[in-house]
């Protein structure tokens, strides 16, 4: 079985903004279904997990760069679950 290859990490700049606006629309979607009493007991778990991933991710990607990994690449685990959470949210 191959392995797929991941995408190339957008610039700095991109990715602020993606992120921004994926966080964005991930607090409204998860606001909404609070709000409505529509969120599932998993969504408060993920919420918690999630970000304990990617600080740990981000941790990591620092310390084995002995402190010198860019920027880019340290907001990586961020910026790919808030985008991940916001395709799945919109599909609810």
């Amino acid at each position: 079985m191959s392995r797929r290859k991941s995408p190339p990490i957008p610039a700095l700049p991109v990715m602020a903004m993606e992120l921004a606006l994926s966080s964005c629309e991930v607090i409204a979607r998860r606001s909404l279904m609070m709000a409505l009493n529509r969120c599932p007991p998993l969504e408060y778990q993920r919420m918690v997990l999630e970000k304990m991933q990617a600080a740990q991710m981000s941790a990591a990607a620092f310390m084995l760069s002995g402190g010198t990994a860019p920027l880019a690449a340290m907001l990586s685990p961020w910026h790919r679950r808030a985008n991940a959470n916001a395709r799945r949210l919109r599909r609810r």
